[in-house]
């Protein structure tokens, strides 16, 4: 027995250091000291031997037992180093290592140019209001002295809620509102977004951007209009900017204007841009406040004067920028994004 003792424990220890995983590890130790292993089987056969052969026996056999319990732990412990090695190796972040990192957000073009152009405003000295998107017939047509019959005012121009409420087409119904506060003199402006049923194209949009002016005090002029045109352009697109005024009708004005820049691209030179003109697209219309308008919000029109013009924001940003389609300010294009 002790002659079969040493070959299984020298077997044993040579099986166990060739183990190259736990899996291999185990199935070892089940042949050797599972329930039908060859250890387990000597120690089953003890009682088979002479009485005294019986203590020498079972002390051989738990000391071979033993010796194969430690090299299995012993193996076992190095394949466990081992894996968890692997492991770590595989699971490890470089923190030295270079990434791409997310870019920072930043304002969009369009909030970009309400922000410049607020601010222009004010630093002249008006004041900033902020009025509803969904208003009232009165105060978006009725009161700036719309005819019933003006085409503006069908559904296919303006997007009616109720027979009474709508979605603003202009920002001019601010004027109204600000008027009927009562509160004199008025020096204001105010922007946001704007609603009417035009197809998409390179020029227009079913919502777009404006910015409203209004002035209301006495001896208000068109001198005063012209000056405010003069100054925020030149501050908006540099001092060589040059003005050009054409003759136009507003329900809401009178007498109206229209108002051209010179191209901000070939500086008045011509080129494609502007159609070799020399001028950029209309940027702005207005014209001195109408007296009935004035009247329909209480202010005496012999005693007070006013001027209002509206621009449209998308089309200032087109003109800065160099723009040659309105659609780029809202498709959402990471690359135009980026080069602002």
């Amino acid at each position: 027995m002790e002659e079969n003792l040493k070959q299984s424990l020298s077997k044993a220890q040579n099986e166990i250091e060739a183990a190259d995983s736990l899996e291999v590890l185990e199935k070892i130790r089940v042949s050797y000291l599972g329930k039908k292993g060859i250890i387990t089987d000597l120690k089953k056969n003890i009682s088979k031997l002479p009485n005294e052969e019986k203590p020498m026996a079972g002390k051989l056999i738990n000391e071979t037992s033993t010796k194969i319990e430690n090299a299995l732990l012993e193996k076992s412990e190095i394949l466990k180093e081992e894996l968890l090695k692997e492991k770590v190796e595989e699971e490890t972040i470089d923190v030295t290592a270079h990434f791409e990192r997310h870019d920072s957000g930043h304002l969009a073009l369009i909030n970009q140019t309400l922000e410049e152009l607020e601010s222009i405003f004010q630093n002249m000295g008006f004041d900033v209001v902020e009025g509803p998107e969904i208003d009232t017939v009165k105060n978006v047509f009725d009161d700036l002295n719309s005819p019933a019959d003006h085409p503006a005012r069908s559904t296919s121009d303006t997007f009616y809620i109720t027979d009474d409420t709508l979605l603003r087409p202009h920002t001019s119904s601010m004027q109204i509102r600000v008027m009927n506060e009562g509160k004199l003199p008025i020096k204001m402006v105010s922007a946001g977004r704007v609603f009417r049923n035009d197809e998409v194209d390179a020029t227009h949009s079913p919502m777009f951007h404006q910015l409203e002016c209004l002035v209301v005090d006495e001896n208000v002029s068109m001198a005063n209009l012209k000056a405010t045109l003069e100054t925020f352009i030149k501050e908006m697109f540099g001092d060589d900017m040059e003005l050009r005024y054409r003759p136009h009708h507003f329900p809401f004005t009178e007498p109206s204007l229209e108002v051209d820049a010179t191209c901000p691209v070939c500086r008045g030179e011509g080129c494609p841009a502007c159609g070799n003109t020399g001028w950029s697209m209309e940027l702005l219309g207005g014209g001195m406040v109408h007296p009935n308008v004035l009247e329909a919000c209480g202010i005496d029109s012999e005693k007070y004067t006013g001027f209002a013009f509206g621009l449209g924001v998308d089309r200032i940003a087109m003109v800065k920028y160099g723009l040659d389609d309105i659609r780029l300010l809202y498709d959402n294009d990471k690359r135009f994004l980026e080069q602002f």
